[in-house]
């Protein structure tokens, strides 16, 4: 595979990984406040939803890939290393913090007595890898941009 094959791969695979956590991310303002009832509603549209979360380790791969393809420049490595661990990082926390409100709530279909407390968590642990997947789309960018091909000005 060409490096600009898997700049092209590493930035697209990144952007959409960005689409449903924006989704979250925008929508948090109109949810975080709501009563439980109609929180639990709201939640039901997430569902069929788990199949996006393979944009994430794909684009953890590819963006690992990109680092291995473009070794041969410091900044477009050291670019595609920091968006790699971004994903790598968004992970993190989404199994710390997302997860385990998914799990307690049983994806929220039953209202623990805390429910309030993993709602924050979930929302903000939303909010919080939406700007690690923006951060990490912008250094696969980066990396891609700053490359040169060899032998050229």
């Amino acid at each position: 595979m060409t490096v600009g094959a898997v700049q092209f791969l590493a930035i697209t695979i990144s952007a959409l990984a960005l689409v449903p956590s924006g989704a979250h991310f925008a929508a948090l303002p109109n949810k975080i406040a709501l009563p439980q009832s109609e929180y639990f509603t709201v939640q039901t549209i997430y569902y069929g939803w788990a199949i996006l979360g393979l944009l994430w380790p794909a684009a953890l791969i590819m963006n690992a890939l990109l680092a291995v393809v473009v070794r041969s420049q410091k900044c477009p490595f050291w670019l595609a290393v920091a968006a790699a661990l971004c994903f790598a990082l968004m992970f993190a926390i989404f199994f710390l913090w997302t997860l385990p409100a998914n799990q307690a709530t049983n994806d929220w279909t039953t209202a623990p007595e805390n429910w309030e407390t993993f709602r924050r968590q979930w929302e903000y642990s939303h909010a919080a890898n939406t700007i690690i997947v923006f951060v990490a789309l912008c250094f696969t960018t980066l990396s891609a941009l700053s490359w040169r091909e060899t032998g050229s000005p």
